[in-house]
């Protein structure tokens, strides 16, 4: 309540006694309240106190640090490996004892080809083991550019760009191009490259489900409706998607051409990672785009491992020249690793001039998938996932046992019944493939060294 007065001065104080009792104490009380606080000290210093020499070893001795890490049983699968002695060709040696090999992704069986042997060998004399630097630092060796070269002429683009750690390739792909404030849509079960290259990106990422074009297209269209309402912001706002052409954590293929349908409706960007479909998918090895017969122009960057069909070491992404450069200089696994080992780079141009060579190794590899995917069919307690043509399956229990725990103990001894439990080889099918994993999982890749007959002998 304000009070004003229009009197002269002799008749001020009978407007102060207008004012009710309670608002004049009130504001006395504020009064007070400011000037303590005006004279009074904001804190009191704390009185120390030294301690002792023996006090102090005292504490020292009490004191217990923590674990760095949390302790972890000894009988951990994940630390107790199987040991592989000799070559891990169609036949491997693990702990001691011969087995046909489902674990593998040599899917050509170029690992073990006596030209791709003999290219490195000679290679190996010629260059040495190593690099000990990196691209741009004294690293760049003739044969990285040869190399290069005959993987852009390979897969129809204008230029290619090699890594020396498959891993690496699309994790340092993404964040060279998606920075923060961009938009990444990426399927849920992208492998774990992929997750970290989003990582370094630290970009906003929206995850659809798994192959489900629907759910993107939403997506994309609230993404749209966002846009619209600060179009300032959408200018400077790069889109991407992220997505595999065959997926490792699930043996699915993506769905290409819908994909490319909503690239150029929402005006996204494609980046493919297909390291399990390179070598394996289309009539000469060309991957996914080839697969379904998608113009190569109409994905924004495509990369590949050399660690599973051309059975070398490294990655490489490749593309139209402008995007590819970029690269060269935002490309942190290019930018500050050694570069790829000479004659690992001369091994991948010998596995691409068989694949030139001789295009009846892609539909031998499918015949081979074909026949494995029959064969592993109705066993008992197991459900098999992946495409038909995929080069990687996935055997996973049908039914929980009630923990992850308990899941993963039942599938490892499966691993342990095949290895040690039945020696005798007639109990073995012929040889499906040299090149096809089997992979056993629940819900993640475990491979196995196994085969049909073991494991319906194991779960009937």
């Amino acid at each position: 309540m304000v009070y004003f007065c229009t009197l002269g001065p002799k008749q001020s104080w009978s407007c102060i006694n207008w004012a009710p009792a309670y608002h004049l104490i009130l504001e006395g009380i504020l009064i007070l309240w400011i000037i303590r606080l005006l004279f009074s000290k904001t804190y009191k210093l704390q009185e120390t106190y030294k301690l002792t020499e023996k006090e102090k070893e005292d504490l020292i001795e009490e004191w217990q640090p923590e674990p760095l890490v949390p302790p972890v049983s000894k009988d951990q699968p994940f630390l107790n490996y199987d040991i592989v002695t000799g070559p891990p060709s169609h036949k491997i040696t693990i702990n001691g004892k011969e087995c046909i090999n489902f674990a593998s992704f040599n899917f050509l069986g170029l690992l073990d080809n006596e030209r791709v042997k003999h290219k490195a060998l000679a290679s190996l004399k010629k260059y040495g083991v190593g690099t000990c630097g990196p691209r741009g630092f004294y690293g760049t060796f003739d044969v990285h550019l040869e190399l290069e070269s005959r993987l852009a002429k390979f897969m129809k683009t204008e230029e290619a760009i090699i890594y020396s750690y498959g891993f690496a390739t699309i994790a340092s792909a993404i964040p060279a191009y998606s920075k923060r404030g961009d938009i990444v849509f990426v399927d849920e079960a992208a492998c774990f490259s992929i997750q970290k290259g989003l990582q370094a990106s630290r970009s906003f990422i929206k995850y659809f489900k798994h192959n489900d074009m629907e759910d993107l297209e939403r997506l994309l269209m609230e993404q749209e409706q966002e846009d619209q309402k600060n179009p300032r912001k959408a200018r400077v706002t790069r889109r991407f998607i992220v997505v595999e052409g065959l997926y490792i954590n699930t043996a699915d293929v993506c769905p290409l051409p819908e994909l490319v349908k909503l690239k150029y409706k929402y005006k996204v960007r494609i980046f493919l990672e297909e390291s399990m479909s390179f070598g394996v998918l289309g009539e000469h090895g060309r991957g996914v785009t080839e697969h379904f017969g998608v113009n190569i122009d109409d994905i924004d960057l495509i990369s590949a491992n050399m660690e599973n069909a051309v059975a070398s070491i490294g990655g490489f992404c490749c593309g139209r020249s402008f995007v590819i450069d970029h690269q060269r200089l935002s490309g942190q696994g290019y930018c500050f690793s050694a570069s790829l080992p000479p004659m690992l780079a001369a091994a991948a141009i010998e596995a691409l001039n068989i694949m030139e060579e001789d295009p009846g190794i892609f539909t031998v590899l499918r015949e081979k998938c074909r026949l494995v995917y029959e064969e592993l069919q109705g066993i008992p307690g197991l459900k098999l996932r992946g495409e038909q043509f995929a080069p990687a399956l996935h055997l996973q229990l049908e039914r929980s046992f009630g923990s992850r725990d308990t899941d993963l103990k039942m599938l490892r001894s499966i691993v342990d019944y095949c290895l040690l439990v039945l020696p005798n080889p007639n109990l073995f099918l012929p040889i499906p493939s040299q090149s096809c994993s089997c992979c056993l999982s629940r819900p993640v890749l475990f491979t196995p060294f196994t085969t049909y007959t073991k494991l319906k002998a194991l779960l009937h």
